[in-house]
């Protein structure tokens, strides 16, 4: 089984470390292609205005002056000898739970997989402290993650849909089990937009990231996470909303 591991955190993230060992214990043919510099928040960007450039750190690992978008498709295109059975994106520092898998760059990621027909996850560490820079802890991904990928690598799943899997921010041992839930929804309302003075004394804006409030609505990713367990969620990429197919076009029929 061919493996591509991606991210959004860079391709000298502590988490690309924890994913590639959660790989290995499926496969030996494992291919790194990240963004050379950290791109979360990122989303589904594709970069068009500039010219990426990739570099080479060995024979099977490679690092793109771009998103994690464009890492996939350079690993694609350009990076692996033939197409890969699997990729992998992560393991994100920090949570990517309800509609924040909108604006997350790890996610993006699977997505591009999932667009190119290939079996496509995403893995994220949630962790309980903010201010941790690269010291996040791994150990719930690192003990669970290779627990979580086995069944879902024979799960049939339908084309242009993905996995998303979140680790819950407690010791590998007090993680209660693995469930399979929906996409929960946070507030951001209450968003706040931090200012503050450059040393030339021009303002600038910092987009806040306390705490965002959320709704444990039950069979969720949110309220498995705050329960303790893995989240496993299946997302699609068709964003219709059926519902309304049928009375907006009765309005547009007056």
């Amino acid at each position: 089984m061919r493996i591509l591991l991606t991210n959004d955190d860079g391709i000298r993230a502590p988490g690309l470390v924890v994913l590639e060992e959660i790989a290995r214990q499926f496969s030996d043919d494992i291919w790194i292609c990240a963004p050379d510099e950290e791109q979360s928040g990122m989303g589904h960007a594709l970069t068009l205005t500039r010219p990426i450039r990739m570099r080479q750190h060995d024979e099977r690992r490679f690092s793109v002056s771009g998103t994690p978008t464009d890492a996939v498709t350079m690993g694609l295109r350009k990076a692996l000898p033939g197409p890969p059975d699997l990729i992998l994106s992560g393991v994100n520092r920090g949570a990517n739970l309800g509609d924040d898998v909108t604006y997350s760059g790890t996610v993006s990621a699977a997505i591009e997989g999932a667009l190119a027909g290939v079996r496509s996850i995403a893995f994220s560490q949630v962790y309980s402290r903010e201010g941790l820079g690269d010291a996040v802890p791994f150990e719930a991904a690192r003990a669970w993650g290779a627990k979580v990928l086995a069944p879902l690598l024979d799960t049939p799943l339908p084309s242009r849909t993905l996995v998303n899997v979140n680790f819950p921010a407690r010791p590998a041992a007090d993680v209660k089990g693995i469930r399979i839930v929906r996409q929960g929804f946070h507030d951001y309302s209450r968003g706040t937009v931090v200012e503050g003075r450059d040393p030339r004394g021009y303002k600038y804006y910092w987009f806040g990231l306390e705490a965002i409030e959320h709704t444990l609505d039950h069979g969720t990713d949110l309220e498995a996470i705050d329960e303790g367990y893995v989240s496993v969620t299946p997302l699609q990429l068709d964003l219709t909303h059926h519902a309304s197919l049928g009375a907006m076009a009765e309005r547009f029929a007056e």
